[in-house]
């Protein structure tokens, strides 16, 4: 399979239709010389109307711990940025609804192994963790971003850099001193 393969069988697959029909094309990016994915949940509404993975608030403070440019970020050769879901899957009750189970299992697969050099996945939130991480998750999210060093180099988990997270982020003083410098770190180096 080749990159363009894939996005041609995400476009026309059946279980897209309902995306397709609303003018949605699938959200990622991929390249072949790509070091460090970045797994999150799903694009949001705006970022999928805009066509442009992580292009909202949440992109510019993801950038801002990964200490890059938006240029790096969106270099595909760098980063390949691989939500579980591809589009934006609507509005729940609480909130965006949750990716489609099934997807990542479906998509990623072949993606990824058309990315040889990856050398970092970053994974944000709970669903991204518990699909790569199985049972090495820990019982809650906070815990096992707590646990990072646990994962590395291989792994890396996060909270979801959402503004709506900010409570999160004051409980939890440990993420800005001990968990984004590592990230920088780690990013750095995944990128030389």
């Amino acid at each position: 399979m080749s990159f363009e393969s894939i996005n041609t069988a995400l476009i026309t697959a059946a279980e897209n239709a309902w995306a397709h029909d609303l003018g949605y094309l699938p959200l990622y990016a991929a390249g072949p010389r790509a070091r460090i994915a970045i797994i999150g949940q799903a694009p949001g509404r705006r970022a999928q109307e805009s066509g442009i993975a992580w292009n909202d608030a949440s992109g510019i403070t993801l950038m801002n711990w990964l200490g890059v440019s938006e240029e790096e970020f969106r270099d595909p050769n760098l980063f390949a940025l691989l939500p579980m879901d591809f589009y934006y899957p609507g509005k729940g009750t609480s909130g965006d609804l949750p990716p489609r189970r099934g997807f990542a299992e479906r998509w990623h697969v072949p993606l990824l192994e058309l990315m040889p050099d990856i050398r970092l996945t970053v994974l944000i939130g709970t669903y991204a963790q518990h699909h790569y991480l199985g049972g090495r998750a820990k019982r809650n999210l906070t815990e096992t971003v707590y646990a990072f060093r646990e994962y590395l180099p291989e792994f890396l988990p996060l909270v979801h850099p959402s503004p709506l997270n900010f409570r999160w982020q004051a409980r939890n003083r440990w993420f800005e001193s001990d968990v984004i410098p590592a990230i920088r770190h780690s990013v750095a180096a995944a990128i030389r």
